[in-house]
């Protein structure tokens, strides 16, 4: 497993701003048919909200969802890596942080986003796949 991550990676990934809303969320995920959005703070990604996220975090807990912001609900430990780092170290990341994505960062520039579909799709990361399959929910 040699590659990259920048040749994994989904370049440009949907980012939106802390203050935006779970619905905004929610419509970005159904029109780009993805299952997270990079949650952004001042130009810099801050966290991450997956289609879990919303389900868990603000719609069972009932309220506005136009209201509730994506800061208030969003994952803050941000995994990330370079896009110049092997995949192997892309998957151990996730591994560690049992997590199934991670954001690709140039210093504090968001370049890209991996997930563990991308891998396995690519036939790799199997093994995370198997260590998060034993694991609890981390929401």
């Amino acid at each position: 497993m040699a590659k990259t991550v920048a040749e994994v990676m989904t370049k440009n990934p949907v980012a939106m701003s802390s203050d935006s809303s779970v619905v905004d969320a929610a419509k970005a995920m159904s029109d780009f048919r993805i299952g997270s959005v990079v949650v952004m703070e001042k130009d810099k990604p801050c966290g991450i909200v997956t289609d879990r996220d919303i389900a868990v975090k603000a719609v069972a807990r009932g309220g506005d969802l136009s209201k509730t912001t994506l800061a208030e609900i969003c994952s803050r430990d941000l995994a990330a890596v370079r896009p110049d780092q092997s995949v192997d170290d892309a998957v151990q990341v996730m591994k560690s942080h049992d997590i199934k994505r991670v954001v690709v960062m140039t210093d504090s520039k968001l370049e890209g986003i991996v997930s563990l579909g991308d891998l396995t799709s690519r036939g790799m990361g199997e093994d995370v796949q198997d260590d998060l399959s034993k694991s609890e929910p981390n929401n």
